[in-house]
Parts: structure tokens; sequence; C-alpha cells
């Protein structure tokens, strides 16, 4: 079947379309229901069902004869090691782990913080977590103290595993006092620490709260599978929210399965056996789904890599990751491949890689501007898919499902909605808009099985982030339209839609036009407050490696394109060199504080931001043209 047979499939009967699915996991008792309605707009996915997270990423591919297969590669060029687990190995080192948190009094249902560097173990504590029914809650390594605090004190977890430190390039980053300084400011204390120590810094333990790694699994007894129901919460995740305090977006285990294991095949489009990598980190939802939990569901062998894009040892790291392990299917952010680009614009390092073995580079995490996608192709020669999920879902919303059916490209389009999403795009009042208009994206209810069923604690804020805005639709917090081949555009969060003189236009098509300008390797465009249009973009552009142009001469020339491409109605005049854009550590411009900077707000600095000193650097550029006063 090709994707409109498997979508009308899906639309037709999506409780057989999803029991359907749910043939590929190995239940403790098999679900047979797919799904449970709560009320109050409110769904469950195979609530009863019995199964175990763990059992399906790696006992189950022991027990079938996978045991020799390597199930994580560790490629770390920052240490310069490399180390591969087989599935018997993974094996016995997670009941091993498992054993030891069972032996610290950790049962199903308790929280387990994971505070973990891009370490094989970091996966192995997650794995450890879903053998014994423990709900997981990993906190990207090295996030400052505070933040630590406040997920501490909202997950209250019995156990905190930590390692000693993470490697940065050029520089070590110590965990240990940071999570010392988030336990002293919260409220809840955890029972027990677990802490790697990691050769290239030791760390004093805290005695009586502080066990070492290897230590604490002396002589415990390796822990079984605990089966859970299907309902059980596998993890909770937490995602920034716009008020400060963050949104523990919440899995539960039977869903997220069952939808892991169908994406595998049929949009990464590999087989058992094959190898995936997802250049993430642990800490997003991107690790969580792509780098430990779907490719080792689907018997699939997933790489963790410590290291940039760039920089570890230069802009060849990807391709040489993709030719040494014979990668099939690649997954990274567009920013890792912009920062590849704007360091060799030419692809001069992808030459010397053979990269045969490689299907297809798929991207997500932000918008995929024209010119990054059309480089990527053009140096790699393979299809180049860009696909638009959330945190929230866990995985694709919309993408290319080239595993089902490889579907043209439309550059600028992650393609269309995946069974289980019904994608609509509404104006304000909630109405349907016609193709080619732009409106809010929302999906109707209910989501597909291992999206988020409500947040940790947060019923009401669940509800209130997602579901009061269209009734009967989950609100994505995304503006784009559909085209006549029902084919989704995203152009901008829905607070990037900016408004000039009462024209609602998108920050994003702006972006695409600059983007394609021959000396810009990366922009954002941002509405800043203008007392006569509400609003007026301004530009932030960085200029490839070795172009040294007058800065005057690129700005004009690109204030000309937006006058030519999108018209006067843009009223964009102001465009500006930077060196660098401020970013999360996942790769997202941090737009909604450059427009505070300019606009002279105050401003919360964003928990996960990668380098805070470039805000600085922004403010004071913002002020050369009357800005940031």
């Amino acid at each position: 079947m090709g994707y409109r047979e498997t979508y009308a499939a899906w639309q037709d009967d999506p409780e057989a379309f999803w029991l359907k699915a749910a043939e590929a996991i190995d239940w403790v008792e098999a679900p047979k229901q797919a799904l449970f309605e709560r009320g109050n707009d409110l769904f469950e996915w195979f609530a009863d069902a019995k199964v175990n997270g763990c059992y399906n990423a790696v006992d189950r591919h022991v027990e079938g004869g996978r045991g020799d297969q390597v199930a994580i590669i560790h490629d770390s060029p920052i240490t310069g090691t490399q180390a591969k687990i087989t599935y018997a190995e993974l094996q016995t080192r997670v009941a091993s782990l498992a054993g030891a948190l069972s032996a610290q009094g950790v049962v199903k249902g308790d929280r387990v913080i994971i505070y973990m560097p891009m370490v094989p173990e970091a996966l192995e504590a997650m794995l450890a977590c879903a053998r014994i029914g423990a709900v997981h809650s990993v906190v990207f390594g090295g996030f400052a103290a505070n933040e630590l605090a406040v997920r501490i004190d909202d997950c209250a977890p019995k156990a905190i595993i930590a390692a000693s430190c993470g490697l940065e390039p050029g520089r070590v980053v110590e965990y240990k006092p940071l999570l010392d300084g988030a336990i002293e400011m919260a409220d809840h204390k955890p029972d027990v620490c677990i802490v790697l120590q990691r050769p290239q810094h030791l760390c004093a333990l805290t005695p009586g709260r502080d066990l070492d790694w290897h230590d604490c699994q002396q002589g415990v007894t390796p822990a079984d599978c605990v089966p859970v129901e299907g309902n059980h919460p596998a993890y909770i995740l937490y995602t920034s929210g716009t008020t400060g305090a963050p949104k523990g977006v919440v899995r539960h285990t039977g869903g997220h399965l069952v939808a892991l294991n169908w994406t595998m095949k049929n949009i990464y489009n590999v087989d058992p056996g094959d190898v995936f990598w997802a250049a993430s980190d642990v800490g997003w939802v991107v690790g969580h789904s792509y780098i430990c939990y779907g490719p080792l569901i689907h018997g699939n062998t997933t790489v963790v890599f410590e290291g940039k894009p760039i920089g570890t040892p230069d802009a060849g790291t990807f391709w040489r990751i993709i030719e040494e392990h014979n990668v099939r299917s690649f997954f990274t952010a567009p920013t890792a491949i912009r920062a590849v680009k704007r360091e060799d614009p030419k692809g001069e390092y992808r030459k010397k890689y053979d990269l045969s073995g490689l299907r297809a580079l798929y991207l997500a995490g932000e918008r995929a501007d024209p010119d990054t996608i059309e480089w990527a192709q053009e140096i790699l020669d393979i299809p180049v898919y860009d696909h638009w999920w959330q945190t929230e879902t866990g995985y694709t919303i919309a993408g290319n499902p080239a595993g089902l059916e490889a579907l043209p490209v439309k550059i600028g389009s992650p393609t269309v909605p995946m069974p289980g999403y019904q994608v609509e795009i509404l104006d304000e009042a909630g109405h349907p808009q016609k193709p080619g208009e732009l409106g809010a994206i929302a999906i109707k209810l209910p989501l597909p099985p291992g999206t988020l069923p409500t947040l940790w604690n947060a019923e009401d804020r669940f509800r209130k982030s997602y579901l009061t805005t269209f009734p009967g639709y989950y609100e994505t917090g995304d503006a784009g339209m559909m085209d006549e081949d029902g084919y989704l555009y995203i152009m901008a969060r829905t607070d990037d839609v900016i408004n000039v003189a009462g024209h609602r236009l998108s920050t994003g098509a702006m972006e695409e036009v600059l983007a394609g300008h021959p000396d810009v390797a990366e922009c954002a465009v941002v509405g800043v407050s203008d007392a006569l249009k509400g609003q007026s973009p301004v530009g932030l552009l960085c200029l490839s490696n070795g172009v040294n142009r007058p800065h005057e001469e690129i700005t004009k020339e690109c204030v000309k394109r937006i006058r030519d491409q999108i018209g006067p109605v843009a009223a964009f005049k102001q465009a500006l060199v930077v060196d660098r854009l401020p970013k999360t550590r996942s790769g997202k411009i941090l737009r909604a504080t450059m427009v505070k900077i300019a606009d002279g707000q105050e401003f919360k600095l964003p928990a996960t931001i990668d380098d805070p000193a470039i805000l600085d650097e922004i403010k004071a550029a913002l002020q050369t043209i009357g800005y940031a006063k």
C-alpha cells in the first residue's frame, strides 16, 4: 500500500489500523482495544494491555537471535574514542543497573531524573528505568542548577542518575556542582544519586547520598522486566513553557512503542539490523525517540555521538561517521547542516568520504530553509526530507513516508500528514482555511498513540496550553498553510507571524528569501515594535566563510531581494550583519528573545540557551540601527 491508501485505511478505521500496528510489539497481555476515551477531550491508547518497554527494546532481540548484533555505537570525536555494545551486552548492563536501582528502593511508578552527557550509559539509564517501570525524566546534561531544581520539585524523583562531567570542544563541564546546587535549591530531596565517574574529571561523592555507578552494581541481583499497563508513563520530558515554568510532557508506554516502531520502516526506511543515526542529544525528544527507543525497539543499530557538526575536528565529522559506521538514514537539525555549509560552502570535506550507503537525510527541529535543503541535496546527491513534529507528539506529524512510498519533495514543505494526524488550517475563529491561505495549524482530536496524553500533574495547564483555543483540536502553536495536493507548509510559530500595518506576514517566508542570498549562511527575521506600523521586520544575517565584501552592500541587496520577492508590503528596510545568532542547544533560534532585546523589554534568560554571550552581541548590533535602547 502506498501513502494515500495507508492514510485512508487509518481514516476509515483508526481502531483497526492501530491494533494492526500493535502486532509488531511483544505484549505481556495484548491490547483488545486501541483507543480509550476518558471524557473532556482526554484520550489514552492501549490502556488495557500489559507490556515492558525495555523488553521490547533489548531482551526480545537477544531472544530472537540478534544478541551479537551491535545495538549502540558510541562515537566521541571529543575524547577520540569509539565503543560498540551488542544487544546481549546491553541486556546484561541494563539488567545490572536496573538491579542497582531496585536495591536502592526504586519501584514501578517512582521517578528518576537522568542528567547525563552523550555516552551509552545515558541510554542504559533510560532502559534500566523502563525495565522496572520507573518513570525517567532526562534533563539535558549541564543544564543550570536552578532549572534542574525546578524539574526536581516538579517530578519528585526518588533517584538521580548523573555523570561527573560532560565534554564540550576544549572544555570540561563539571556536572556535580550543578547537581549539588540543584538539590540544595530544591524542596524535594532525592534518596540517592548514582554517579558515573568519567576519566576526564572525577568528582567528589556526597557520603550517605551519592553512589558510584560501578560500585553500586556490585553483587546486586540483575532485575527482570516488570510488566506495566499500556497507559503507564514511560517518561516525563520537560519542554520550555512560555510562562517560564517548564511543562512536563508525559509519554505512555504502549502507544510510544507502537508508534515509534511504525515510523522506523515507514518514515525512515530502515530495516532491522541497519544503522540509524540521529545526531541529537538525549536531553531532547529526538534523543528519546530516535537515539534510544525507536531504533532499539525496531532492532536497528543506533549511533550515540559526542561531538559537534564542526570543530570536532572539522566540517567532515558527519560524513566520516556515516562512512565508518555505514549509516543508512541520517537525521539532524537544519542548524547543524547550516553550520557545516557555512564552514565548508563548496562541500570539500564531503568529497573525502564514501557515502554510498546513505539513503536519505532527514531534517527536523526548526524550519528547513530551501537553501540548506538544496545545498545538502547537491553535495550528498540523495533525497533530503524535511519533516515536522514536536516534543509533545514524540514523532512525525508531517513527513515523507519514504519506506511506504517516497513522495515528490516540494522544497519548503515537510510533505504530508502521517496516519493518525488529521491536520487542519484554521483561522482565528476556528474555521478551516482554503488551500494556500495562512492560518493556525491544528490537529483534530484524538491525537494518535505515542503523543502526549497530558502534562505531568498539570491537567488544567495541558488543557489551557493545547485544547482550549480550538475546541475538539490540539493547537500546535505553528502557523502555516496547505496546498492543493495536501502538502503542508510550516511558515512560523504562531507568534512569528508579524502584523505590519494590518498585513499578516510570515517571518519564515522572509528568512527564506534572505537565505537565498549567495553570501548569507544563516539568518533570522524578527518583528520589532514600530509606532507607525505596529511591527516592522528586521533581518539579522550571518555570512558564509570567506565573504569579505562591505556589509552595507550585502544588506542593501538583501533589502532589495525582499522587496522584489515579497513586495513593498513587507516594509523590510533593515538588515544587520552579525557574527552568530542566539540559539537553544537543540538549534532553535531565539527569535522571541531578540524581539524583547530590540524593544528594550525585560526578558528571562532562556534555560536552554547555548551561549548567553551572544545576546550582548545582538544587543550591541541592534543599537547601531537605533534599537535596544
